[in-house]
């Protein structure tokens, strides 16, 4: 290879892929990203993950490497370690933690490996009622993820009345299916967890409790929330949602004295071993180094006081959000938030989620369709998931979400306008879109002015890319 290929900038090697990569940025920058899950991360991060470490294997735990050459490395990963332990304010003796999950999902299926034998069983919330496809999801014709392929799952279900998790029948389930593991973990449920509840759940059955805390770790570092840490045995979450660092995973279990039998005898945690062993190299193989120490910066920004005060803003933020569109007259889920998410019921304003979706994303507001308590099918669910940690990033406060609000609620009445036009099905709802020239003239200039606003607030990260 050319040296210009080995040390040249992407955009004179590779101009096509770099201007496709200017317009992400663009669209980015341009448009109201209001996905819950997702964030803008730190230039730190990003330095770290476009860093040398990306060059190196490094099989197995620091100072226990399967290749040499990994002195530094581990150093990175030890640190990493450490600051999450201190993010979350957790003592060495008591917790372990590994950094090396590529993402949410594979650390979440890596504690069920290590944990819970195959075909065990395991409870998490129904992916329909606000839970995530790793908690076992499946339907009465498929088994829809590899969580309820290779492990037997028994969902739990919110009350349909008041969306809130229905704890009561959650134990009565329980007490019937005997779960080895009972997962106290969300992916659209605006509540806090009771996981004092939980825990006596888990105790009653003699199951382990773990839990997601993937989209509020960064409320929990925060102390804006209960922390799972006070009674669970196990921990995972990503770092890229509210923890705002790169895409990656964190595994934390317990160590020490789990319980002192009859006899006067210390009964240990055993999860150590059983989780690392499950992360390399039953799952996985060589970890992303660049990621653990962009793991490494997060955590280390977590402790900060700023860092609270922007998790702060991200809860003002949602509220702001909820009362603002219940002041509109949509249906929220569970009539409100504590977190840094909002679940719309789209079905009082005679919109699908597909199509609310669709309005927005054509008006440069970027959410995602999701099911709401009482939906049928999670293909074609009745709601969306609106989340404000991105938006707070770029610096937006309460009163520019009552603007925020007032941009939806003007895209949404469109879609109504437009599903007159069309009738109930989606794609003759996109068909309008497309030749309706006066549909058309509408959702440009409500883009326009959004793109405009949008604009307005800057924008983390690189300034082209």
């Amino acid at each position: 290879m050319s040296n210009k290929v080995l040390n040249g900038n992407l955009w004179d090697t590779d101009p096509e892929l770099f201007d496709i990569i200017k317009k992400e940025k663009q669209r980015q920058a341009s448009g109201l990203e209001m996905i819950a899950s997702e964030n803008f991360t730190s230039v730190p991060v990003l330095q770290c993950l476009s860093s040398c470490l990306h060059n190196k294997y490094s099989e197995g735990m620091p100072n226990q490497r399967y290749y040499g050459g990994n002195e530094f490395i581990d150093e990175i990963e030890i640190l990493a370690q450490q600051r999450s332990l201190e993010a979350y304010k957790l003592k060495a003796e008591d917790w372990g933690v590994n950094v090396q999950p590529y993402s949410g999902s594979p650390a979440n299926f890596a504690v069920y490996t290590g944990l819970v034998e195959p075909h065990g069983r395991i409870m998490g919330l129904d992916l329909p009622d606000g839970g995530h496809l790793t908690h076992g999801f499946f339907t009465a014709t498929k088994k829809i993820s590899a969580t309820s392929i290779f492990f037997e799952s028994m969902p739990y279900k919110v009350d349909p009345k008041t969306g809130l998790i229905d704890y009561d029948k959650l134990a009565e389930t329980a007490k019937l299916f005997k779960p080895r593991l009972i997962i106290a973990g969300i992916s659209c449920y605006s509540r806090c967890l009771d996981y004092k509840r939980f825990r006596q759940i888990a105790d009653d059955n003699g199951a382990i409790l773990m839990a997601d805390m993937a989209h509020v770790s960064g409320l929990v570092a925060a102390g804006l929330i209960p922390s799972p840490f006070d009674v669970c045995d196990v921990v995972t979450t990503t770092t890229h949602k509210t923890l705002r660092g790169p895409r990656a995973g964190v595994i934390f279990y317990r160590k020490g004295v789990r319980s002192v039998n009859a006899k006067g005898e210390k009964i240990m945690y055993d999860f150590e071993s059983k989780v690392n062993q499950a992360v390399f190299p039953g799952l996985q193989g060589g970890p992303h180094n660049h990621a653990i120490a962009a793991i490494a910066t997060a955590m280390k920004q977590a402790t900060m006081p700023e860092f609270v005060e922007y998790q702060r803003q991200v809860i003002k933020n949602a509220q702001r959000l909820c009362s603002g569109l219940m002041s509109r007259g949509y249906d929220i889920a569970t009539g409100g938030t504590d977190v840094h998410l909002v679940l719309v019921d789209m079905r009082s304003a005679g919109l699908s989620g597909a199509r609310a979706e669709r309005i927005l994303e054509l008006c440069s507001v970027a959410c995602n369709k999701n099911t709401v308590p009482g939906d049928k099918s999670a293909l074609n669910p009745s709601g969306i998931r609106l989340g404000t940690p991105a938006l707070t990033t770029r610096g937006l406060k309460e009163t520019d979400i009552d603007r925020v609000v007032d941009y939806i609620d003007k895209a949404l009445k469109l879609a109504q306008e437009i599903t007159k036009i069309s009738g109930p099905k989606l794609v003759d709802f996109n068909k309008v879109v497309v030749e309706n020239a006066d549909i058309k003239a509408k959702i440009n200039s409500l883009k326009e002015d959004i793109e405009t606003y949008s604009r307005s607030f800057p924008l983390p990260g690189y300034e082209t890319y």
